[in-house]
């Protein structure tokens, strides 16, 4: 595959395996809870805010704020054509996240969270879950860089 695609093909793949998960929950477990393992369940969850469920009820701004952030992620992806590997997978894995959750936002009005750890004290998702490995990877790459 030529790596000019590599970027694109992780934000899809990030994006639909974040549906996919997100179209069983809604299926399977609407309003319910399963038990995985002792310290893991899935838990259908709607969440209207951010991460930790902080600032519920303001769907409208997070809208926005997703629709620019991806805009702005885009924006430095074009002027930026050459970028360290980590920086690449970052934008990639953020764009795919950012995708994801807007994708809930619009369609139901809230975000679907169902990965439920008891060790820790958020439900959240495929798509939050790339987001925060994207934005450490982002970090690490601009950090790497601007060092050098």
């Amino acid at each position: 595959m030529n790596n000019k695609w590599l970027e694109p093909s992780l934000v899809l793949a990030v994006f639909f395996s974040d549906r996919l998960f997100k179209f069983f929950i809604l299926k399977r477990l609407y309003l319910k809870s399963a038990e995985v393992l002792p310290f893991f369940k899935l838990t259908y969850v709607e969440n209207t805010g951010v991460a930790f469920g902080m600032f519920r009820g303001v769907n409208s701004f997070f809208i926005v704020l997703s629709a620019v952030l991806i805009a702005a992620l885009l924006i430095f992806r074009r002027n930026h054509p050459v970028r360290p590997p980590a920086v690449a997978a970052g934008l990639a894995l953020v764009l795919g996240g950012a995708l994801g959750n807007l994708y809930d936002r619009l369609a139901y009005g809230f975000v679907v969270d169902f990965f439920d750890f008891s060790f820790f004290p958020a439900v959240f998702n495929v798509a939050d879950s790339a987001i925060t490995a994207g934005a450490v990877l982002l970090a690490l790459g601009l950090n790497k860089t601007s060092g050098q």
